[in-house]
């Protein structure tokens, strides 16, 4: 059910004195540190405090010097509410344990994080973020050498250190900025222009500008701001506005998402209405935002209104397996358990193969450094692709999205309907079903063997089922995913069918009450 005040302004200002306050000196018991599918993330104050900043930080110092990881460890944060006190925080740990540290001098994108260490300018990062979350939330991301999202194999030590430290936190090393030893290691960097010129070598930045595509942007309060402020200066894009470059911590100026809380997501259309309204008034042709890291993409259109990611990503997998003809030819298709098969369908029209991965990206990285992937994407607008970031990057994706319709001169619209008139039309769709332990916990303990045998669902027979992220069943037109949330008692139900909006629901009808929901 969509909250009343879904699109609407946030009607209550937040304190930002109170969580100040809260993330020195938290009333609430400290919550453990633990590492989701890309970093720690609580609510200001018990859920994230300067204490956990700084033992996960500790945690990340022991952690280098055990694996002997040497080399300068990039750290910053994004635009929230304590982000660069986030940031100061972990630099005054890692100086004081004699580890060469760059400190960010402005807001930093998640996907810059891992160029700098891909291109060999930092060895890993930390990096203060809760993403496109609400507000009150805060969070810290660890990028190994790999500039990707860590591992469990990684994440599973670094939650065990930081605990350590979270209960005896007199073993955590600090030292202030100001002191000569922690200004000697303490290194500046500029982190804009790197990033652009790389972006500007994968991107033809010349068609758009010659197009003539009118361009919104709207950073939605985030990280993204100098970088497309450098992108259009340095490569006269003169036909790209940035449509509001307002920086707020507290995000009062972002509409309220579906369940009335504000949130920062470009995929979303509550909180994207000010540019969705731009371009139904026809004022530009393409818009695009990300969220606060830029590591999410939101993209629309006048005809196609707010582009699905599902949609996007068949659209980028198509388009650039016709006009990057220097690409390899073996390249793979990457997406998540729970994004469109639509790509698959287009994969095998082209002879090209689908690795299907769990959610997150950090299952991607191994692929993204062998140069598996033509692009990786993920149903909840994440995307990378072939030698470029082992993050997901919502910069890159809107400036190929906005190439696409500059070089092929259709709306992203017309451009779909040719794919699905070719392809077949799914219809997909995700819910959130309450789910209290019994049977979150029937959900999790659901294995393809209990399941052996299981010959047909809504009428289709079943030609597999997948057990490593939650449970997946699969037949020839459609498939549908139970997964169990970690932050919330849910499950949720992802489904999509090449038969129309009926057979889904049949097939969500049918799984729910397979799966015991």
């Amino acid at each position: 059910m969509v909250h009343p005040d879904a699109g609407k302004l946030p009607k209550q200002v937040i304190n930002i004195h109170h969580f100040e306050e809260e993330f020195k000196s938290p009333s609430d018991p400290l919550s453990p540190v633990k590492f989701g599918t890309s970093g720690h993330r609580g609510k200001l104050g018990g859920g994230f405090c300067k204490l956990h900043a700084q033992a996960i930080a500790q945690a990340v110092a022991r952690f280098h010097r055990e694996k002997g990881i040497e080399g300068p460890i990039l750290v910053g944060g994004d635009t929230r509410l304590m982000a660069e006190r986030t940031a100061r925080l972990c630099a005054e740990v890692l100086t004081a344990n004699g580890i060469e540290t760059i400190l960010a001098d402005i807001p930093l994108p998640t996907p810059v994080f891992s160029s700098e260490i891909i291109n060999g300018n930092a060895i890993a990062a930390l990096n203060g973020t809760a993403s496109h979350n609400p507000p009150e939330d805060m969070g810290l991301k660890y990028n190994p050498p790999s500039g990707g999202p860590a591992g469990t194999e990684v994440t599973s030590v670094i939650e065990a250190y930081a605990n350590e430290f979270l209960r005896e936190p007199k073993k955590i090393r600090r030292l202030s900025l100001r002191n000569p030893k922690a200004l000697h290691l303490l290194k500046t960097a500029d982190l804009v222009r790197p990033y652009v010129d790389r972006l500007a070598k994968v991107v033809d930045l010349g068609a758009i500008r010659s197009s003539g595509l009118r361009i919104g942007i709207h950073p939605l309060g985030g990280t993204s701001t100098p970088f497309y402020r450098r992108l259009m200066e340095a490569f006269d894009l003169r036909n790209l506005d940035i449509v509001d470059k307002t920086v707020d911590p507290t995000f009062g100026f972002i509409p309220a998402d579906h369940d009335g809380k504000t949130r920062m997501d470009p995929s979303s259309k509550y909180p994207m209405a000010p540019l969705l309204d731009l371009a139904k008034k026809g004022k530009y042709d393409f818009v695009g935002a990300s969220d606060p890291d830029a590591d999410r993409f939101g993209v629309a259109t006048r005809a196609a209104g707010l582009v699905s990611p599902n949609h996007a990503l068949s659209i980028l997998f198509d388009y650039l397996l016709t006009h990057r003809p220097e690409w390899p030819q073996g390249l793979k298709a990457g997406r998540t358990i729970g994004t469109t098969h639509l790509i698959d369908r287009i994969a095998k029209a082209r002879g090209r193969e689908v690795e299907e991965v769990n959610v997150g990206f950090k299952y991607y990285v191994e692929g993204l450094r062998a140069d598996r992937y033509v692009i990786a994407g993920e149903e909840s607008a994440g995307m990378s692709m072939y030698r470029w970031t082992t993050e997901k990057d919502g910069i890159l994706a809107v400036m190929l999205l906005a190439e696409v319709m500059a070089k092929t001169g259709q709306d992203l619209f017309d451009l779909y309907k040719e794919l699905v008139a070719r392809h077949g039309d799914p219809a997909y769709r995700r819910v959130d079903i309450a789910a209290d332990e019994a049977a979150a916990a029937k959900v999790k303990a659901l294995k393809a063997s209990s399941l052996a045998g299981l010959k047909q669902l809504a009428g289709e027979a079943v030609t597999g089922v997948r057990d490593t992220d939650g449970i997946k069943v699969y037949m020839a037109d459609s498939w549908v995913l139970a997964r169990t949330s970690g932050t919330e008692a849910i499950v949720k139900l992802y489904g999509e069918s090449f038969r129309g909006e009926q057979h889904l629901d049949q097939v969500f009808a049918e799984s729910a009450a397979l799966f015991g929901l």
